[in-house]
């Protein structure tokens, strides 16, 4: 089961007791990965889901939310979150920080939420108003954890989600990237968050995000999920360009090649909770640049589980994912 699951030279354990079942799959083979994949973040996404703070601290025993952007992010993306999180805020002064901690991040999330996907002239003044009170509440939630665990790298991760969306400028956004990098240099979302900062969409000229991922890529060790930064810099340029076949050249696939030999298909590869996101990032970059080979193996490893990041970025995500799985 193991050696299909994940592929013939991946060194995961033999069996791994939090993993979740998989889901029945739709008739493609694929299924949307939920909880990360782990019964621990299943309990804990139930406790949060019933609105029940003790059951949250309890589940969260395992995790460490100052540093596990993945587990947080499962809190951030749950609708309802913010009707009960802020009595914890206000009543639970021993756990302050993590109430506030999630309470910022899900209201960042809410806020792009009213905001919508749509392109900035398309958005209306009321969905704006919305936008920028609930941002608003997410930084002056993160900044107060920040300070009360100032060990904590994911406030300063999702703050350079926030003020992007602020539109704070590049003096602060710098200034908290730094804060990031001084609590763990290789964090691999402030790295891909600094990827996005850098799109010219957000100010940042063309060329410069490439630039700095392949600088970050040759700093991280063997077997590091930092070599991501390689894969989501070439979606980002696949996005900012007018050609969609831009990737198919034998450079870049050489270069995402080597990446995911250097990561995610390295034997030293931590597996944890949420790997398939950093296979699902190389598996789009991978087939948008026209890969025969190494796409194989990640699409494999994968067996058809779906994360809806990166391949958002489609029109119809799941349907992309199936396709170029069943191509691959």
């Amino acid at each position: 089961m193991f050696g299909k699951l994940f592929g013939r030279n991946a060194e995961r354990p033999v069996a791994d007791p939090h993993a979740l079942p998989v889901p029945r799959r739709q008739k493609n083979g694929m299924y949307t990965l939920r909880a990360l994949g782990d019964a621990r973040v299943l309990a804990l996404v139930e406790a949060a889901d019933a609105g029940d703070w003790e059951a949250v601290k309890a589940a969260l025993a395992p995790f460490d939310l100052g540093r596990d952007h993945q587990v947080l992010g499962e809190l951030a993306e749950l609708d309802g979150v913010q009707d009960w999180i802020g009595q914890a805020v206000e009543e639970d002064k021993e756990h302050r920080a993590t109430a506030l901690l999630i309470s910022g991040t899900r209201h960042i999330s809410w806020g792009w939420e009213a905001r919508t996907a749509e392109r900035a002239v398309n958005v209306t003044q009321e969905q704006w108003r919305v936008f920028h009170k609930r941002l608003r509440i997410a930084e002056e939630q993160l900044l107060e954890a920040a300070e009360l665990r100032p060990e904590w790298v994911t406030p300063w991760c999702r703050l350079l989600t926030s003020g992007r969306g602020m539109s704070l400028g590049p003096a602060i956004n710098e200034t908290r990237f730094d804060a990031a990098l001084r609590r763990d240099p290789l964090d691999l979302e402030a790295h891909l968050e600094w990827v996005s900062q850098l799109q010219p969409r957000w100010g940042g000229e063309p060329g410069e995000a490439m630039v700095f991922a392949r600088g970050a890529f040759a700093r991280a060790p063997q077997g590091h999920r930092l070599g991501c930064v390689i894969a989501m810099a070439h979606i980002e340029d696949w996005v900012e360009s007018d050609s969609r076949d831009c990737l198919e050249t034998p450079e870049i696939q050489q270069e995402l090649r080597d990446a995911a030999d250097h990561s995610i298909l390295h034997p030293a590869y931590a597996w944890r909770p949420g790997w398939q996101h950093d296979f699902n990032m190389f598996a789009m970059a991978l087939s948008l640049a026209g890969e025969r080979h190494t796409v194989r193996r990640v699409f494999q490893t994968l067996d058809g589980a779906f994360t809806t990041w990166p391949w958002t970025y489609f029109a119809e995500p799941e349907k992309q994912f199936a396709r170029r799985h069943r191509r691959a």
